[in-house]
């Protein structure tokens, strides 16, 4: 590439003569190294302004005006040829409109990241910036030399001889120069000012290589584009004074140097074509849909990196990274901050807000009009303590032997049945268990009765669960029939029952109260009938009625699984008429109707309100004490269970969340604490004190075993949904974690499957079943996995042996059995050696002394020494067991125990006695 030699001829200078024109021909310049802007007159003509003036009104025309002002006070020097002033100054030369500028650098400069500045010798806070151009040669100061004394330029007189321009190094300075035609070639120094702190610094190289840049692409930029382009430079490790190009299209032939705050115009080749690829690469980004507010996990997630990845980004910011939680939320600088050094895309979005919910649960119809209410059987609940004849008693109002086949003697269900009396009234019993473990039980009868009998044996008087059955039917308010049983036994007194139910609030009729009270015999049958008449006189004081028609409602009494009809439900009917077909829901499960049976088990079409029945084909089995609704269809009933279980799902997620704040809380307290603990210390001491505070050593494997001993697994299957929930409630009374800890692993209701075997294998746990079955298949493969099964029809047996597998895991105690004891009856020491020995003279007064075991001294009843012994002498001697009767001599392994007359040894030996857990469930 050459310089251009023809000068525009469209149009001659005015007020002299064109420059002569030499025969000296430029010297080739390599393109690397040069940089040509602007296309001469044309280009600068058509944009000037209509007044003559390059120059605008706007805030950066203004700056300019200052830097202009700057300018020419140091473009005073002779040197400067007076065109250029006044070109700089706004007036355009009128002999040199063909002004071209040149700006380049040497080829080696590219391939550096960073540019030297050595501290050259002007005034300290001027330095010398020269470009490196024309190929940085001695050819240039010749030619300069030779340019000097060539014509000066027109308009300004004869042109004086310029400085010699000393020898450039690559590695000097730099400096910008303005080229004219070959024949009128200057060389000016543009003074840059630097601060002070940049001495032998390391100046960016990307500063002035995106402003060479710039100049060859201004053509192709437009006014926006180019604008758009300058950036502030907020990473740089010093501040740089840089050259700006003021980039107005009509002023693209204006150059001018200055001294502007950090602003960083393009970057350097190579950054420039990353640049490029990357802006037409733009559509290909991935966008990460980002909104106001976003927290860490959310941020990580939406872009689908680790968690670490955004800590790590804003690593070097101003935010406090040690207060960063996942959970915290981010300002939008941050955000932004995060997605650019991703490399992705942003994107704004609107909170997605969670629509409202609509309540589609059902509730209980309204009151029905009283005209269309019928009369009903009234529900009684038979309740009292355990033993005192419940079910005895119902069993004679029935005519059946439900006592006598019972496990145990006791009830531990809730029992159903529909009795009619010679009268021809009907009742409905509903016998609940008195024993200690069945309080939500009886909880549940008393919630769906009628009538309350209460049962108390005339011998035992008032017990603990009598007074809990008095207090449940008082919660329900619910009226109570006083039963006092077995009168038939001789000296017992039912007036003593009475008052001592005064004390709780019974008052019977005999006492000015309200309470019926009849004395009975379970076991003979005595005033059984008059107890009936009691209740059925009861029930028409309380005029009971029901409405027989419209959507059934009911209550779950007890519900399970049977092998062969799946989920079945013993219910009591409420309010309308249930049916073959109706679709039912209870709790979160529904049903349509496939089969329903009586308290006997015989198949019945339809059941009334206060009848007992049993329901067959429930999807999932419910839990005892749910409430049943008829819905109208399916749909419907899925519905209700969607909208109860995403209500369930609520109220765990608010649980959760309100544990995570008190977590969140706790952490941050303690990173409070942390940070004001290592405030003073320097940056080794926290790290040495962190690193013993963090470090975990691992188990030894002796210690997982012994860890691993002290914890009990265990599967609870029962038979109903009301056994488990017993069981379960009195494992919610276990206070023993310390000694070992009772895991909870799985419950369910039904038989034991393989699936539990599976289970309890995993876990190292122990199977327990009440009233369940495990099949021989069953049995051999739990034997083979070694899992222990351990099946109960009672349920203070199974208690008794869940504690007995407790204490199993616990360790052994040490206990002493005592062997033999002996009195001292004179003491003296023996000579051995040079030392002399205590003795002491002893009678055995019960048992022996056998040498080999242990031994202690016993001193006004305290312990004075315990070990063995160094010997045992009968006379002269040794012996090693010494009987009853029997005078001894002996001496201790501890020399400095002194021996008094009157002391007692004691020989016994230590035996290892398993513990027992201090558990105790109540009963």
């Amino acid at each position: 590439m050459r310089l251009p030699t023809r000068v525009d001829p469209g149009r001659k200078p005015q007020g002299e003569p064109a420059p002569p024109r030499t025969s000296d021909r430029p010297s080739p310049v390599c393109h690397s190294e040069l940089g040509l802007l602007n296309s001469g007159k044309n280009r600068f003509r058509r944009h000037r302004k209509p007044d003559g003036n390059h120059f605008g009104d706007g805030p950066i025309d203004r700056q300019f005006s200052r830097v202009r002002k700057v300018i020419l006070a140091r473009l005073q020097n002779p040197a400067v040829p007076g065109f250029i002033r006044s070109y700089v100054s706004g007036v355009p030369a009128p002999s040199r409109p063909g002004l071209r500028i040149l700006f380049g650098f040497q080829c080696q400069w590219h391939k550096s990241e960073t540019l030297r500045i050595r501290k050259p010798s002007f005034p300290r806070s001027l330095y010398s910036l020269r470009a490196a151009t024309l190929g940085m040669t001695r050819a240039v100061s010749a030619r300069c030399g030779r340019l000097a004394s060539s014509p000066g330029t027109p308009g300004g007189g004869p042109q004086p001889q310029p400085p010699p321009c000393p020898r450039i190094s690559s590695k000097a300075s730099v400096s910008y120069i303005q080229a004219f035609p070959p024949t009128q070639l200057h060389i000016s120094n543009i003074l840059f000012q630097i601060p002070r702190n940049m001495n032998q610094k390391i100046l960016k190289l990307e500063n002035l290589l995106r402003f060479h840049a710039l100049c060859r692409q201004l053509h192709g930029l437009g006014q926006r584009r180019t604008l758009a382009e300058w950036r502030h430079v907020f990473s740089s490790a010093y501040p740089v004074w840089t050259a700006q190009l003021y980039a107005r299209p009509w002023q693209t032939d204006v150059f001018i140097g200055a001294a502007l705050s950090q602003y960083r115009l393009l970057v350097t080749r190579k950054e420039e074509r990353s640049r490029k690829s990357q802006l037409s690469s733009t559509k290909s980004r991935k966008e990460v849909e980002v909104w106001i507010g976003i927290t860490v996990e959310e941020l990580a997630k939406a872009m689908e990196k680790d968690i670490d990845y955004v800590y790590e980004a804003l690593m070097n910011t101003a935010i406090d990274i040690d207060s960063l939680e996942a959970d915290s939320h981010l300002d939008e600088i941050w955000i932004k901050e995060v997605i650019k050094k991703a490399g992705l895309k942003l994107k704004w979005s609107k909170l997605k807000q969670d629509k409202v919910r609509e309540n589609k649960d059902a509730v209980r119809r309204p009151q029905a009009d009283p005209a269309l209410l019928t009369p009903r059987s009234p529900v009684v609940t038979i309740m009292g303590h355990v033993d005192h004849g419940k079910t005895t008693l119902l069993d004679k109002l029935r005519k059946t032997q439900v006592a006598a086949m019972e496990a145990g003697g006791i009830t531990q269900h809730i029992g159903a049945f529909l009795v009619s009396l010679p009268s021809g009234e009907k009742i409905t019993f509903l016998d609940t268990p008195g024993h200690a473990a069945f309080s939500a039980m009886r909880a549940r009868g008393a919630q769906v009765t009628d009538i309350v009998i209460l049962v108390v044996a005339a011998d035992d008087g008032v017990m603990k669960q009598t007074v809990e059955s008095i207090q449940h039917a008082k919660d329900a308010q619910v009226p109570i029939v006083l039963a006092i049983n077995k009168c038939d036994k001789a000296e017992v007194d039912p007036e003593k029952v009475k008052k001592e139910l005064l004390a709780y609030d019974v008052v019977c009729e005999d006492y000015g109260g309200d309470v019926q009270a009849v004395h009975v015999s379970a076991l003979t049958g005595d005033n059984l009938m008059a107890l009936a008449e009691a209740t059925i006189a009861l029930a028409e004081m309380l005029e009971l009625k029901a409405d027989p028609n419209g959507p059934v409602e009911g209550t779950v009494i007890e519900s399970f699984t049977d092998k062969g009809r799946g989920p079945v439900t013993t219910a009591i009917i409420q309010r309308g008429t249930l049916r073959k077909g109706s679709i039912l829901v209870a709790g979160k499960s529904w049903a349509k109707v496939r089969l329903m049976f009586d308290e006997n088990g015989k198949i019945i079409n339809e059941a009334s309100p206060s009848m007992p029945v049993g329901i067959i084909g429930w999807r999932d089995l419910p839990s005892a004490g749910d409430e049943i609704l008829e819905v109208e269809s399916e749909p419907r009933a899925r519905e209700v269970v969607d909208w109860r279980k995403y209500e369930q799902e609520q109220e765990k997620n608010k649980e959760d969340l309100k544990m995570i704040e008190e977590k969140r809380r706790e952490h941050q307290e303690a990173h409070r604490k942390a940070r004001e603990k290592y405030g003073t210390l320097n940056w080794k001491e926290r790290s040495f004190i962190k690193y013993q505070e963090k470090r975990e050593q691992p188990l030894k494997p002796k210690e997982k075993r012994e860890r691993d001993s002290h914890i009990l697994p265990i599967i609870i299957k029962g038979d109903v949904d009301g056994s488990v929930e017993t069981i379960l409630n009195i494992m919610d009374t276990y206070d023993a974690s310390h000694e070992c800890e009772l895991e909870l692993v799985h419950f369910g209701v039904g038989d034991i499957t393989e699936t539990d075997v599976n289970l309890a294998e995993t876990f190292h746990g122990v199977i327990y079943g009440f009233n369940v079955n495990a099949g021989n298949v069953i049995q051999q493969s739990a034997a083979k996995k070694g899992v222990k099964i351990k099946l109960h029809k009672i349920i203070y047996r199974l208690i008794e042996d869940l504690q007995e597998e407790l204490s199993s895991r616990l360790p052994c105690t040490v206990k002493e059995h005592p062997i033999g004891e002996a009195s001292i009856l004179a003491t003296f020491s023996v000579a051995e050696g040079k030392k002399k020995v205590p003795v002491a003279g002893c009678r055995v007064q019960k048992g022996q002394l056998e040498k080999q075991k242990k031994f202690k001294l016993i001193r006004n009843g305290h312990v004075i020494w315990k070990g063995s012994l160094t010997s045992l002498k009968h006379h002269k001697d040794d012996i090693s067991v010494i009987k009853t009767g029997m005078d001894c001599g002996l001496s201790l392994d501890e020399e400095k125990i002194e021996f008094k007359v009157g002391d007692a040894i004691i020989c016994y030996e230590e035996k290892e006695v398993l513990a027992k857990t201090s558990w105790d469930p109540g009963f």
